[in-house]
């Protein structure tokens, strides 16, 4: 029994339940998943397909453009995978485009070490490339910069370019026609990129000083 002098006590309200569809649709993706598995495979074949560009003879020559076209499949598939079923995470974002370069630059050099692309054209895009991680890398504490869809166009542009070097027989005028668009886009997305850079360094800064 509560004493006279004593107030007597006051029900607490119990805690509110949570929100059913706040626990729902509030998920961790885990970075151990197929789309980022896809990326990385993606890198782990590389060698071989440099291997391959090396050895002579037309055989090989179509083993290479094979592991070259499947490991440009994946590039594709891991960022459908991705957006579908809700995979995206920031070490996909930043290994994605890595797995790329490392894909599009062992093609490169070793084209340009066997005499068929000019080495200057190498140096264009790599430097594009190289310059863009490095980007990403010094704006990652105000944001990571996602791949953009003319980015995508890019590669695209630089996997057909690159594929028709290493099949043997193409004409020289088809070849250049192909690399000569790709570099245009490579330089222009390059720019994008920096611009891009530049607002989400703005936004940070205002950010911060609110």
């Amino acid at each position: 029994m509560t004493e006279r002098s004593e107030p007597p006590p006051v029900p607490q309200p119990a805690p509110p339940a949570p929100s059913v569809s706040s626990a729902s649709t509030t998920r961790r993706v885990s970075t151990w998943n197929i789309a980022n598995a896809l990326t990385v495979g993606r890198l782990v074949i590389v060698p071989v397909f440099t291997v391959f560009l090396f050895l002579e003879g037309p055989t090989w020559r179509l083993a290479a453009l094979g592991v070259f076209l499947l490991a440009s499949f994946t590039d594709q598939l891991d960022g459908w995978l991705a957006r579908k079923y809700a995979l995206i995470t920031d070490f996909g974002k930043i290994a994605d485009p890595i797995a790329d370069k490392a894909l599009i630059g062992a093609a490169l050099v070793s084209l340009s070490f066997l005499d068929e692309i000019p080495w200057w054209v190498t140096g264009v895009i790599l430097g594009r490339e190289a310059g863009v991680t490095l980007l990403r890398f010094l704006v990652i504490r105000h944001g990571v910069i996602p791949a953009s869809y003319g980015g995508k166009v890019k590669t695209v542009l630089q996997i057909v370019a690159i594929a028709l070097y290493i099949v043997p027989g193409v004409p020289g005028l088809v070849r250049w026609a192909a690399i000569g668009l790709a570099l245009i886009v490579t330089v222009g997305t390059g720019l994008d990129y920096v611009v891009r850079a530049i607002r989400l360094r703005q936004v940070a800064s205002r950010a911060r000083a609110q």
